[in-house]
């Protein structure tokens, strides 16, 4: 995206990065750049109905006033996530990244210039579609991402990066075409919220909350098949929880990694065990900078791409014991 890191390492949109003295930690060990916790607008559209719930109920409202009220709720809550930008950037040398956790292409996408103003290094779109109404076409997806991108480049100047998920009925044409629409980077892929089901008392529930280190394989599938194909940068994200994932998406063509999970489980300082692995790995196979072998395995580089595209088993449970 442009932007000058100290090594691939990125500490994804998460509740690790929504406070100075987090990101002061995180730097400290060695993080190359954070992404800060998104700013929701589902949230922000909730508070403001709630807002205007409550005024309606007071006798001595006068219809003129909802809409300042409306306003001065949305200020108050981008105000907090400026100060953040603000702060962080006085605190900390690496790049600060904001994020924006939207659904839609709402007029409040304007508040990407406040974030640009503060200062941040750039902005991530955290966009997620799940296909779950078969009334809405793909092409209906591709609209709302397309002006989403151009409504926030239209006001901005920083880089804009998108993370998306990775539900999607023709998933290379949609990275390709939203590449093409003026982002800096892509991310691969979001990690979405899971349900699960509780058998004894009959309800729904959440499933888990962090990726396991075993999530990473479809990431490191697309970040190969699009690597070369799309005219951004782009990032792996979910199931990177060690130095050898780190350099699998690497070589499959990512230009840094964003991880969050393994910093929960193991805390800021094994940002500095996966940093030193990395590191000696490149030494043994004598490669002096990350760029030296970023993309070496990528699927139009390697001399077996079909292993990329290999949806069946195959062969392999014909040699499975179990």
């Amino acid at each position: 995206m442009g932007l000058s890191l100290n090594n691939p390492i990125i500490i994804a949109s998460s509740g690790l990065t929504d406070s100075v003295e987090k990101i002061k930690e995180l730097e400290a060990n060695g993080a190359a750049a954070v992404v800060l916790k998104s700013l929701f607008e589902e949230e922000i559209i909730l508070e403001m109905k709630e807002t205007e719930h409550r005024m309606t109920g007071r006798p001595f409202l006068f219809p003129e006033t909802i809409d300042f009220t409306e306003e001065e709720l949305y200020e108050d809550s981008v105000r907090k996530y400026i100060r953040l930008i603000k702060e962080a950037k006085e605190a900390v040398e690496i790049p600060v990244i904001a994020s924006i956790n939207c659904v839609s292409s709402q007029k409040w996408m304007y508040l990407a210039k406040e974030i640009q103003d503060a200062g941040a290094d750039a902005l991530e779109l955290n966009l997620f579609f799940l296909p779950s109404d078969d009334d809405r076409e793909q092409l209906d997806n591709l609209v709302i991402t397309d002006a989403i991108i151009h409504q926030v480049k239209e006001i901005v100047s920083l880089p804009v990066s998108l993370k998306i998920g990775y539900y999607c009925s023709n998933l290379a044409s949609y990275i390709s075409r939203i590449s093409e629409a003026g982002v800096q980077g892509l991310v691969l892929f979001n990690r979405s919220w899971m349900p699960d089901i509780d058998t004894e008392n009959l309800t729904v529930t959440s499933g888990p909350i962090l990726s396991s280190p075993g999530d990473y394989n479809q990431t490191l599938r697309w970040v190969s098949l699009m690597s070369g194909k799309v005219k951004c940068d782009l990032a792996a994200s979910t199931g990177i929880h060690s130095a050898d994932a780190i350099v699998k998406q690497l070589l499959a063509g990512a230009k840094a990694v964003e991880i969050a999970s393994v910093v929960y489980k193991h805390g800021p300082k094994h940002i500095k065990v996966l940093l030193e692995e990395l590191k000696k790995w490149m030494a043994e196979k004598e490669f002096e900078s990350v760029e030296d072998f970023v993309g070496m395995l990528k699927h139009s580089s390697t001399g077996n791409p079909a292993a990329w595209e290999r949806v069946q088993f195959m062969k392999n449970f014909s040699q499975f014991v179990s």
